[in-house]
């Protein structure tokens, strides 16, 4: 399964800079769990790639600080029981995280004031309550 990593129309991660590495898995097997490398890490090197330009990478490495170890981006998977499931599901993992971490930031909130019929309704809204609230309050039961 040594192809490129797809990540997005644009961005594509090199077979070359990716690397795996399979151990033993705690999670279902049978018999054969014990002796399968089944468990697949799934890693890349995000501050030292030559697929991601460098604007992004500033973006991502951002991002994802929590999660890289010396720039190092790395995915576990050990939920099937068959070594090329795993495979296949800490790709799709790799992919969806570097897709979400170079995704554009959302659009900045520009500052509006309240229209002038807002400010109305939300002052008389105030006094009517005020009134409802002051009508409660009674004398005592002399």
């Amino acid at each position: 399964m040594a192809e490129d990593l797809i990540v997005t129309r644009t961005l594509v991660v090199p077979a070359a800079e990716l690397s795996e590495r399979f151990s033993r898995s705690s999670g279902p097997g049978g018999q054969g769990v014990n002796t399968a490398d089944s468990r697949v890490e799934l890693s890349f090197d995000l501050a030292a790639s030559s697929a991601v330009p460098e604007w992004l990478r500033r973006r991502m490495v951002g991002r994802l600080e929590n999660r890289l170890v010396d720039g190092v981006l790395t995915v576990a998977a050990s939920e099937h029981r068959a070594q090329l499931q795993n495979r296949a599901a800490a790709r799709e993992r790799m992919a969806r995280l570097l897709r979400d971490a170079a995704a554009a930031p959302p659009p900045v909130r520009r500052a509006t004031k309240p229209t002038k019929g807002s400010q109305e309704r939300r002052i008389a809204e105030k006094k009517r309550r005020a009134r409802t609230k002051q009508g409660r309050g009674g004398g005592g039961w002399d």
